[in-house]
């Protein structure tokens, strides 16, 4: 199985011609407003018409309002959702019903009981994605860099997405630890917060592929 590349953060039409012509699976374009890679939504669907057919494009939200919900799915037109938030599961399913678009759930990791939590979402959420818990003073509540344990992951049932503290150098170990079929990386490939480096989207997608070739050969 070829594991899945999700660009986090994407912002300019520069970066997402990067990111598909390096490969990736799918774009991340964040709307929060303290996030330094917060979009408006005109940019934001200015992205999505250009990645059209050849990317998919995630809308990232944190604990969004029904109104934020409508103007992402009406204006802006992503292929799906990520809830980055506290949303419940019965949230989770409202907004999934409401906008008729499948929802990737975010789920915070900083010890082995967090896993769990996923459980509740089964059957509700489409993709289930372990991110590491920030900090208690964090401003934001992903793309921070760090990792958590990814051994905990042996307890989470698969197929499971991976974030948090991604990049070109630790991925294919993180690829081949967790099994996870999909990575989501932001800051990781980013030479200052917000401003993405194409140097470094090339090398942590061709770490995560290179993860997995050697995985198939293995087997």
């Amino acid at each position: 199985m070829t594991v899945k590349v999700k660009i986090c953060g994407v912002r300019t039409p520069a970066i997402l011609e990067t990111a598909v012509a390096a490969g990736a699976d799918f774009v991340g374009l964040v709307f929060f407003a303290t996030s330094p890679r917060n979009l408006g939504l005109q940019e934001a669907a200015s992205l999505v018409e250009a990645a059209r057919g050849r990317v998919a494009t995630v809308a990232v939200m944190v604990d969004p309002d029904d109104a934020l919900i409508d103007q992402v799915a009406q204006t802006v037109s992503p292929d799906l959702l990520q809830l980055h938030g506290h949303e419940t599961p019965e949230r989770v399913a409202a907004i999934k019903a409401r906008t008729r678009l499948p929802v990737i759930k975010a789920i915070p990791v900083a010890v082995a009981a967090d896993i769990a939590a996923a459980d509740a979402y089964a059957g509700i959420a489409d993709e289930i994605l372990f991110d590491a818990k920030a900090a208690p003073d964090a401003a934001l509540p992903g793309g921070n860099g760090v990792p958590f344990d990814w051994r905990m992951l042996a307890a989470a049932r698969p197929p499971f997405g991976l974030s948090g503290g991604l990049n070109p150098g630790n991925i294919a170990e993180a690829v081949r630890l967790t099994g996870a079929h999909l990575v989501d990386v932001s800051s990781g490939v980013e030479s200052a917060a917000g401003v993405k480096d194409e140097e470094l989207i090339l090398r942590f997608i061709q770490g995560a592929r290179g993860a997995t070739q050697q995985q198939a050969k293995a087997s």
